[in-house]
């Protein structure tokens, strides 16, 4: 790609390069905006800016994309990369960041195109935007105003209609909408203090002091763990530095709440399955004191290095990282709880991951659902009789969550003795999964954090 010249902002620039790396190179839209960062020296609060840009372009595609197409006359797949680039860039910055005056939107979108050697289109983009800019009352109006069925509402909250199709099938419309407009709202922002390196009310007073606007979960909040701080504003800089110091670990209060239904006591032998990165490995041997045996399971050498970097930097002496394969018996039978945070299609963090929607389709979950039905059948193996297993999933699919563990009790049906259903629902009834309500479905519209799903199973005595 060639480097934007000098009339283009650094922000925009960058921006530009990730939203062309992400859709041109199907390059991951977080690793390429900071390579892109650390290639153009981007830093302090211009990457900010060229990080809400960016993600927001690429989040806000499938709208931008049908304001392209009207404005325009032809379909997207006619216009040249580099300029429909520049094009979803600019329509962004125009219909959803108030903060950007009109003129300059226009002006740097089309300096964006000549910079990218596509000279010849730039009247064309430049035409495109200030009509947009003429015409974006009722451009607003028509692409964002009606959520009314799935097709309205895949164009308004930028989502796939096959993603909306689903989600109003399994979800019910009202759920549905709900679920589709929380996709492009600021993901949560919370960090889990470890017990082992101090308490979290007292993290809270350093955060405090230090100028960070931290606060603590909602008491009433399902499952929720004693551990969680919620950061509502910039991080600053005490925060990166209690990470590396292995106070704090990044989590949302959906992802803790996995842990917090697994119940890991002390001196317990716990399976973590499916452990990469680590970050719920990190929170049963936090729970448990590091007194006791936590084996983390992961395939992939990174990410189980990840596992382990993850051990060290909290202080962890309890873990065990081991590679394999999730899906085949190999491990001995007899832990008290076992974990299983099964790969999946992370329909529940689409808020804080932009590129995911676009790289997600039925194809994908029908895939995943062999793999996690393969690695549920072994976890269930592994459950000592009267131990745990807890089955958990970052996505809001009905056949990657109540099927499967509908399809793991009929398969335990002649075991002896069986894993029986923990009704959970009973527990947290107005977070009851809609097909099996003894399971929890978190949605980021209702619950403000990721949308996971959680099924706790005991094997009986």
């Amino acid at each position: 790609m060639n480097r934007p010249s000098g009339r283009v902002s650094p922000a925009r620039a960058l921006a530009y390069a990730t939203v062309r790396a992400t859709f041109e190179e199907n390059a991951f839209t977080e690793r390429a905006f900071r390579a892109e960062a650390d290639r153009l020296g981007v830093e302090g609060r211009e990457r900010a800016q060229a990080q809400r840009l960016a993600y927001g372009a690429v989040q806000r595609r499938g709208t931008s994309d049908v304001a392209i197409e009207r404005l325009a006359g032809r379909s997207t797949r006619l216009l040249d990369p580099p300029v429909l680039a520049a094009l979803r860039l600019g329509l962004y910055e125009l219909l959803f960041a108030d903060a950007t005056p009109d003129h300059a939107a226009v002006d740097q979108a089309v300096e964006l195109v000549k910079a990218a050697g596509a000279g010849h289109a730039a009247g064309f983009a430049n035409a495109i935007l200030r009509r947009a800019v003429r015409e974006r009352a009722q451009l607003s109006a028509d692409l964002l105003g009606d959520d009314s069925t799935p097709a309205a509402a895949a164009v308004a909250d930028s989502a796939p209609q096959w993603l909306a199709e689903m989600w109003w099938r399994e979800l019910g419309e009202e759920a549905a909408r709900g679920v589709l407009a929380a996709c492009n709202e600021r993901a949560e922002v919370a960090m889990r203090v470890n017990p082992l390196r101090g308490e979290r009310e007292a993290m809270l007073a350093r955060l405090t002091e230090a100028g960070v606007e931290a606060r603590l979960p909602d008491a009433d909040w399902p499952l929720a763990a004693p551990e969680m701080l919620v950061i509502e504003g910039r991080t600053g800089e005490a925060v990166p530095a209690a990470v590396v110091a292995g106070e704090l670990t990044p989590q949302s209060r959906g992802s803790a709440a996995v842990v917090e239904a697994l119940d890991p006591q002390e001196g317990e032998h716990v399976l973590d399955l499916c452990a990469g990165p680590g970050i719920k490995t990190g929170q049963i041997a936090g729970r448990m004191r590091d007194r006791g045996e936590v084996i983390s399971v992961e395939l992939d050498p990174t990410r189980a290095g990840e596992v382990a970097a993850q051990a060290r930097r909290l202080g962890l002496r309890s873990v065990t990282v081991i590679e394999t394969d999730a899906t085949k018996p190999g491990l001995g039978p007899g832990f008290d709880r076992v974990l299983l945070d099964a790969p999946c299609s992370d329909l529940g963090t689409l808020a804080s991951r932009p590129d995911a929607r676009w790289r997600k389709s039925p194809k994908t979950i029908e895939r995943l659902t062999e793999v996690q039905g393969r690695m549920l059948r072994n976890a269930a193996a592994l459950v000592r009789p009267g131990g745990t297993l807890v089955y958990s999933t970052c996505t809001i699919s009905r056949r990657e969550n109540e099927e499967r563990i509908a399809a793991l009790l009929a398969s335990e049906a002649g075991e002896a003795p069986p894993l029986e259903l923990d009704d959970l629902g009973a527990r947290c009834p107005a977070f009851a999964a809609r097909a099996e309500p003894r399971c929890l479905q978190l949605r980021p519209d209702r619950d403000r954090t990721t949308g996971f799903f959680i099924a706790r199973l005991i094997r009986t005595a």
